[in-house]
């Protein structure tokens, strides 16, 4: 199978290519990567990577003409190119619209006109708002909060329209918080790691008490891996790592882990619209494709802790 990957020199992305080059996640020969490189995507990400079976061309998904000709040599579009940062669209949102929205339906159009077999839209569990009690199914309504939520949401649903409309092999993903190597540190995990590396406090939004679900970057790429070899069209997958915790709570694991306490802990003004709580189910990808998370949270941390620190000159850069 040939893939092209849009927003491959990001952190899901990256982390993608380089475990299907490695050999981890087979039965793919070769990748091309679509990737922008805005400030979230850089050519460090992709460092070691072997050159056969591997191309990169420095392009935006919204260049119709581009990606129209980049579909036509390959069988599978995976599209992880997104601004995926809440509180910069809370800034300013028209980027995310022209990315996220447009973007996906420039590519989708590309795929349809140029004979794609499968487009894999990578999306987010903020689509469904916020839940006190339970966990969303893939069949739970769309009530985004956020600026970037909304334009996810709007993705996905472009994403759906090419199936029922042209019959486009799409499939969706939704996933939960992600963490692990290489993530742009303006992130909660890699930003309050490399803050207290530098002795400086973290940030607290208001008491700390919403909930996320942490998945580990890993069994993300796994989950979209099976989703794109084992699932079907039109079908949507969530993918969860099992572990919820207040942001309290994980702060003071990072705190622990970084042989501090909770005097490097400090509490800022809560964010517009901040969802209380995500809680996805992932009964469907784990009965119907083989899935369950397999990095231990603790353990995760650590090796994402590790390679914070013997990475100094890759975050340092980002963070100026």
């Amino acid at each position: 199978m040939r893939i092209l990957v849009t927003g491959g020199a990001g952190f899901i992305g990256s982390n993608f290519v380089h475990r299907i080059l490695d050999g981890s996640l087979t039965g793919i020969t070769s990748i091309t990567i679509l990737d922008k490189l805005t400030y979230a995507g850089t050519l460090k990400n992709l460092e070691g990577l072997p050159s056969d079976g591997f191309m990169f061309i420095e392009g935006d998904i919204c260049n119709q003409a581009l990606v129209n000709e980049l579909v036509k040599s390959h069988d599978a579009v995976i599209n992880f190119a997104a601004e995926s940062h809440v509180d910069r669209s809370i800034i300013g949102a028209r980027d995310f619209v022209t990315t996220n929205v447009l973007g996906t339906q420039t590519l989708l159009e590309a795929s349809r006109l140029g004979g794609i077999k499968t487009f894999l839209q990578v999306s987010t569990d903020e689509v469904y708002g916020s839940i006190l009690k339970g966990s969303w199914s893939e069949e739970s309504p769309l009530l985004p909060n956020s600026p970037y939520a909304a334009t996810k949401a709007s993705a996905d649903l472009i994403s759906r329209s090419y199936f029922k409309t042209y019959g486009l092999d799409v499939r969706i993903t939704r996933c939960s918080n992600n963490y692990g190597p290489n993530q742009y540190p303006e992130k909660l995990i890699p930003l309050f790691v490399t803050n207290l590396i530098d002795g400086l406090k973290v940030p607290i939004y208001g008491d700390g008490s919403n909930v996320r679900d942490w998945l580990h970057v890993d069994d993300h790429c796994r989950g979209i891996y099976l989703a794109l070899m084992k699932g079907k069209a039109g079908e949507i997958y969530n993918i969860g790592g099992g572990t919820e915790l207040t942001n309290i709570e994980l702060t003071r694991k990072i705190v622990k882990f970084m042989d501090s306490d909770d005097s490097s802990i400090e509490y800022v003004n809560d964010r517009l619209g901040h969802d209380m709580r995500y809680s996805v189910a992932i009964s469907k990808i784990s009965n119907e494709l083989g899935y369950k998370p397999l990095v231990k949270l603790d353990q995760g941390l650590a090796d994402t802790i590790k390679w914070y620190k013997e990475n100094e000159a890759w975050w340092r850069a980002l963070k100026k």
